[in-house]
């Protein structure tokens, strides 16, 4: 599991938007995207919206403890037209996250390939030899009470890319209990949330941007 440690929320999903093609969700933390391997973890975000929109399809996911915007495509061709956007890097994404520290510097790009730590899955790790290119950008918003405040934007959209960028920069996500140190992780959730998430819609091809603020 990546740091689970409390049961599923329940209640109205919120819904950003939704017509023919799109649906974009704000993902609350703890549910699954799609759901798990082994009994009971069928419950998981697809599965909820179905009720709703029968012909939902998944397009990408976040991670089980990471909250926030999220889209699904409505049609088969809706589907195609925004895997193709991911696979082409053409989808902006931006996060918001609270670290452990404060970095020396104010912004900076991490570039740092990963692949998975078999022998510890589902945890990746940074190599150099066999691993995937992965970069994020990264600026602090602000710094407070030995954390920091940050905006991440992964250029490439690795398995765990920002969790992992970030302990390998010195300063884990809190929360994290996969890749932070018993202190860092202490924490109620991992205190990453995907905030706002940038595309063309699969029917008209006009950019539209979608914003959920973080709650913590």
């Amino acid at each position: 599991m990546t740091g689970f440690t409390y049961a599923p929320p329940h209640g109205p999903l919120r819904l950003l938007y939704a017509d023919d093609d799109l649906l974009i969700v704000d993902k609350p933390p703890g549910l699954l995207s799609v759901p798990g391997r082994g009994e009971g973890r069928g419950d998981c975000l697809i599965a909820r919206l179905r009720a709703a929109f029968p012909t939902v399809l998944l397009v990408h996911r976040l991670d089980l403890d990471t909250s926030g915007v999220i889209a699904f495509a409505l049609t088969p061709q809706a589907q195609a037209h925004l895997g193709r956007q991911f696979e082409a890097r053409r989808v902006s994404k931006r996060y918001v996250a609270l670290i452990a520290g404060q970095p020396d510097q104010d912004k900076g790009q991490i570039d740092l390939p990963l692949i998975v730590d078999w022998p510890n899955r589902p945890r990746q790790k940074v190599c150099h030899d066999t691993g995937r290119p992965a970069r994020t950008d990264w600026r602090v918003i602000r710094r407070h009470d030995g954390a920091a405040r940050v905006q991440l934007k992964p250029v490439t959209g690795r398995s765990h890319q920002l969790r992992v960028h970030m302990q390998a920069l010195g300063h884990p996500i809190l929360g994290d209990t996969l890749y932070a140190t018993s202190a860092a992780a202490e924490h109620p959730r991992l205190m990453l949330h995907a905030e706002t998430l940038r595309l063309a819609h699969p029917a008209t091809g006009a950019m539209i941007s979608f914003r959920a603020p973080a709650s913590f």
